[in-house]
């Protein structure tokens, strides 16, 4: 199969020396890479200019993304020669910055727009926007591929989490959503449409899940 990997933090610039990021190390991506490369698959890995975790799978060089916005091109091009299964593990940032302000004498707010700013600005107020989510996209540039997206929570119980999972399944209509974080537990939860949400107790057992369901996939096309 041609698989893509996804893994890593984005980033969104403040100005053109300060980043807004994730706590991401893209090792679960990486792993699931490498998993997939041994097992004799073609695997493109789009990893995060800051992940820490720099092991690399067999076959092609990581290709490193670095914004949201650099993601959603990469994936684009991959998607004009097709794939069959496409991981999407990276952490794509929520937000992005919108304007900066300095609060000035009075209370009025003066707009900022420097290549640097200054600590000599004193207090700033950052607008944060929502980022625009890549997994909302995913359906249409890869038509027929297995998708299988993430949902990492820390706030909840497991059921909550897992309901949270069907939900980005029914509004992506990916093949599956991973689910992990605090609110889960130990172990993954992997939840796709037709089955109960199977419990996963470690990467090796969730890599093997996702690919028995992506060869399923790729048979039937």
């Amino acid at each position: 199969m041609k698989c893509i990997v996804t893994a890593g933090p984005t980033y969104e610039e403040l100005d053109d020396v300060r980043r807004l990021t994730n706590f991401s190390t893209g090792a679960l991506g990486t792993e699931l890479a490498g998993f997939l490369a041994a097992r004799g698959h073609e695997v493109v890995l789009l990893r995060g200019h800051y992940a820490t975790c720099r092991l690399e799978p067999p076959g092609p060089p990581a290709q490193v993304f670095t914004t949201g916005a650099d993601l959603r091109r990469r994936l684009r091009r991959l998607a004009e020669k097709g794939a069959d299964a496409l991981f999407h593990a990276a952490a794509v940032g929520d937000f992005k910055f919108g304007k900066i302000w300095s609060p000035m004498d009075g209370g009025e707010l003066r707009e900022i727009r420097l290549s640097k700013i200054s600590t000599r600005e004193g207090v700033i107020l950052a607008e944060l926007r929502p980022a625009a989510k890549i997994i909302v996209e995913l359906r249409g540039w890869f038509p027929e591929a297995y998708l299988a997206g993430w949902k990492y929570e820390l706030e909840g119980r497991r059921a909550e989490a897992v309901a949270r999972g069907r939900e980005q399944l029914a509004e992506n209509q990916t093949d599956a959503c991973v689910v992990n974080g605090r609110a889960y537990g130990k172990g993954f939860g992997l939840v796709t449409r037709r089955e109960a949400c199977e419990h996963l107790r470690d990467k090796p057992a969730l890599f093997a899940a996702l690919l028995a369901r992506a060869e399923v996939k790729a048979q039937k096309r």
